[in-house]
């Protein structure tokens, strides 16, 4: 017999009442429910190394809460259940000179101040058929045609309907309406539109922005080393996206390991922009115990760059800490080392290096070709035992260089916490 926790009964007091079911169904409602609270606490520094940009300097501190509670389901053949997301960031250190460029925190149109804080509430009503859940409220879905961007103080999250499935072996399938999103630094809800910058040359008629973002897709485990996918998606009124993806793990020996990541995306107008974009993406990985060692490719071609939606990561294989080498006809490499302190007897410690150039980016007729490139850096600790266990500590230091864009030296020290209430 499940014995509820005082918190899990208050909460059936007052879910029992708001969905209308009988006592026996809100106990299994809340028997299989959870909850945690991620704390994150973020210092980024971004110098764009001009001193006639308009803004040459971003820096902000901040300390994000992010409040997750997931329900179980009433019994039956149709099970009922509810997620609640609470967002809460609170400003440490900002300034009118310094803020906006960061993304951690919102600003104001005419004061240019980040606020003191800012929150978000976001609820999720699900319902569950066999190994079939169809959510509608807030949604965080990751997909080859939408990341949402969680790499600052907070995420980004969206508003529609969502139908994810598993009732088939071996196969995600996944389809769903998108209508409304709430940026990473904005409490706001607004209307979508596609990504237009730095060097993508896209181009939007009269209708700018949409409130109808659709997508269909699936992605099938042949074996424990080989999955395949096809997703499709719609931003109404400026562009279509076919992507398909290839995922393949080959043994090698003891400790080794080759990992090849295959992608490749078509987009197209759909009657109010001038997207024309084909993206072919490619990287492997080879893993030598605690060693990592990448390399990719990938090429841009067409009448533009790539399509996503605004404030979203492009699935991108050269998506890297500030740029994504999705520009019109751009062609980039990458080489990426990963090294596990474990390795040596020190768990949790982990270490990262890459480097990415991308050239041949079209920057119009008169000016012809541009090129730029990227060095990430990335050190992590996540304490192991004591006090403080599970308290994570990430430096991630950034250069960025082109012929084309502000150039930007940028570093990010983040603390990071997750506490399961129940």
């Amino acid at each position: 017999m499940h014995v509820l926790r005082p918190t899990q009964a208050f909460l059936l007091s007052g879910l029992t009442g708001a969905f209308g079911v009988c006592s026996s169904a809100s106990a299994e409602f809340l028997a299989d429910s959870k909850a945690s609270l991620d704390m994150r606490n973020f210092y980024m520094n971004r110098d764009f190394r001009q001193p006639a940009a308009p803004q040459n300097k971003g820096e902000e501190w901040a300390q994000g809460f992010l409040l997750r509670y997931e329900s179980g389901y009433t019994e039956g053949p149709v099970g009922v259940g509810v997620d609640a997301l609470g967002l809460l960031g609170i400003k440490l250190d900002s300034s009118p000179d310094r803020a906006g460029a960061t993304g951690l925190l919102p600003r104001g149109a005419e004061s240019r101040r980040a606020p003191d804080d800012n929150s978000e509430l976001g609820l999720t009503a699900k319902l569950r058929v066999s190994k079939s859940t169809l959510k509608a409220g807030t949604l965080i879905p990751k997909l080859p045609v939408l990341q949402p961007n969680d790499t600052r103080l907070l995420p980004q999250t969206f508003q529609g309907g969502w139908l994810n499935s598993t009732d088939l072996a071996g196969l995600t399938f996944d389809a769903g309406r998108l209508t409304q999103v709430s940026q990473r630094d904005s409490t706001n809800r607004e209307d979508m539109t596609v990504m237009k910058g730095p060097r993508r040359n896209i181009v939007t008629g009269a209708r700018a922005t949409t409130d109808q973002f659709d997508f269909l897709g699936g992605n099938y485990m042949w074996s424990k080393t080989l999955s395949t996918g096809y997703h499709y998606a719609q931003l109404d009124d400026l562009y279509k996206q076919h992507f398909l993806t290839v995922m393949h793990v080959l043994p090698i020996a003891e400790g080794q390991a080759l990992k090849s990541d295959l992608r490749w995306a078509r987009s197209t107008d759909d009657g109010s922009s001038n997207v024309d974009n084909q993206m072919l993406g490619a990287m492997f990985t080879y893993s030598l115990g605690a060693h990592a060692f990448g390399l990719s490719y990938q090429k841009m071609s067409g009448d533009t760059g790539f399509a996503n939606v605004q404030g979203t990561d492009p699935y991108l294989v050269n998506l890297l800490q500030i740029n994504d080498f999705g520009n019109q006809d751009e062609r980039s490499l990458q080489a990426r080392y990963d090294f596990n302190f474990a390795g040596l007897g020190i768990p949790g410690l982990t270490f990262m290096t890459r480097y990415a150039k991308g050239d041949q980016v079209d920057l119009g007729v008169a000016s012809g070709t541009g090129k730029e490139w990227e060095r990430n850096t990335d050190i992590g600790y996540v304490i192991q035992s004591g006090a403080l266990k599970n308290v994570g500590i990430k430096w991630r230091n950034a250069t960025y260089r082109s012929s084309f864009a502000s150039e930007i030296d940028e570093n990010r020290l983040i603390l990071s916490y997750s506490l399961p209430l129940w």
